[in-house]
């Protein structure tokens, strides 16, 4: 009998530490594209460090999305710690979720990361606007939407190089 490849209740092998980093530069490129003329582009950084947070909250913490929030701050040329500062709220946020976010399904999961996502994009309209830049609209908050659209599908493929084969011993039980 052969279970479902990719459920919930398969056993995972560890996360190795250079996947992790190399997501998180992956996003970090990402970000660095110029999109801001599209609405609707997510933060990929803030969906990875949500994700790393919510999957593996002793990897990737509050120092590490500091750390990626400097490197935004920097590279998008914004007020410095603007970023850093959401890019913390929602590693804190992950990290102290995670354990109610992993007992839902995917969807719910999407759902239970929404707030997250939409956190950070409210800490950065915040501090633009107390900085005096002009308010860039309500389709500035679709990045979070779609973000949370693609949850299921950054899971899935996030979590892939962690699956075991599936394994047909017989006299295996695990």
């Amino acid at each position: 009998m052969q279970t479902s490849s990719y459920s919930s209740s398969r056993i995972l092998l560890p996360v190795r530490p250079w996947f992790i980093g190399f997501s998180l530069l992956v996003a970090l490129l990402l970000n660095f594209l110029p999109t801001t003329i599209w609405h609707g582009v997510p933060d990929w950084l803030a969906l990875l460090i949500v994700f790393w947070s919510v999957r593996e909250p002793r990897r990737v913490g509050m120092g590490l999305a500091f750390v990626f929030g400097v490197a935004m701050d920097v590279a998008d040329a914004s007020m410095l710690g603007q970023h850093a500062l959401a890019y913390v709220l929602a590693a804190y946020g992950g990290s102290s979720l995670s354990r109610r976010i992993l007992w839902f399904p995917l969807g719910l999961q999407a759902l239970q990361v929404l707030p997250l996502l939409l956190l950070v994009q409210l800490v950065q309209f915040s501090v633009r606007l107390l900085a005096g830049a002009d308010s860039p609209g309500i389709s500035y908050f679709l990045g979070p939407v779609f973000g949370t659209l693609l949850w299921p599908l950054l899971t899935f493929v996030l979590l892939l190089p962690q699956h075991q084969p599936v394994d047909r011993d017989a006299n295996r039980p695990l």
